[in-house]
């Protein structure tokens, strides 16, 4: 039978990306369930893994949509569902583990190398990132990777979650540079979009990164 795996997308402006080619490519069927929807959350029912994307919001929110991920994604680590959290992903997994979200230093924009303890799982980039919050090591878990603003990316048993998006691409994240223009600018960032497609040379070798993450986790998540 063809495995199934749930997203959950947080709008418009972050959809799966390569995580959806790295799907078909392996013969998974993903469901995307668009969460700020108000659509109530599918029930958990034999799904390979469930994977959480980018939002605008952290998992401290009190909007509806998000507390009601975080009772979801409680119930999931529960029942062993394995996880995969990308960036608010990530900071709603360590959240529920018991780690802590809180301001980053200072934001991580655009194109990033990280340092790993386990390049064969999690390399070391450039990566895509666009976050303002961190999160820090929940109990239990295994730090993977890091970088001088904070953790990025952290396993606990088959769960996998990373503060940057290799799920992205630079035309997804154009967006969010247009977006987040006014922000950036305060922060002495006048070109975001620039700043993104200094990293083209990159993004080959991003996507292909990506792939090894994600087949890592997978090869997790089956044992």
């Amino acid at each position: 039978m063809t495995p199934r795996a749930l997203v959950l997308q947080h709008g418009d402006w972050g959809p799966p990306g390569l995580l959806a080619d790295w799907a078909a490519d392996r013969g998974v069927a993903l469901d995307v369930h668009h969460a700020a929807s108000g659509d109530p959350l599918p029930a958990l029912d034999g799904q390979a893994f469930v994977a959480s994307l980018g939002s605008p919001h952290n998992p401290d929110h009190a909007g509806e949509e998000v507390v009601a991920e975080r009772a979801f994604v409680r119930e999931a680590v529960a029942r062993d569902v394995p996880m995969l959290g990308l960036c608010f992903g990530g900071q709603m997994l360590a959240a529920v583990l018991g780690g802590r979200i809180e301001r980053a230093p200072r934001p991580e924009v655009a194109w990033h190398r990280i340092r790993s303890a386990s390049p064969d799982e999690v390399p070391e980039g450039p990566w895509l990132q666009w976050h303002y919050d961190r999160f820090t090591l929940p109990p239990g878990a295994e730090p993977l990777a890091d970088s001088p603003v904070g953790l990025q990316a952290f396993r606990h048993g088959r769960h996998l979650g990373v503060q940057f998006h290799p799920e992205s691409t630079i035309e997804i994240v154009r967006d969010w540079a247009r977006t987040d223009a006014p922000r950036l600018a305060a922060l002495g960032i006048e070109d975001g979009e620039a700043l993104l497609e200094q990293g083209r040379p990159y993004a080959d070798a991003a996507a292909d990164a990506a792939y090894v993450l994600f087949d890592a986790f997978w090869e997790r998540a089956r044992r």
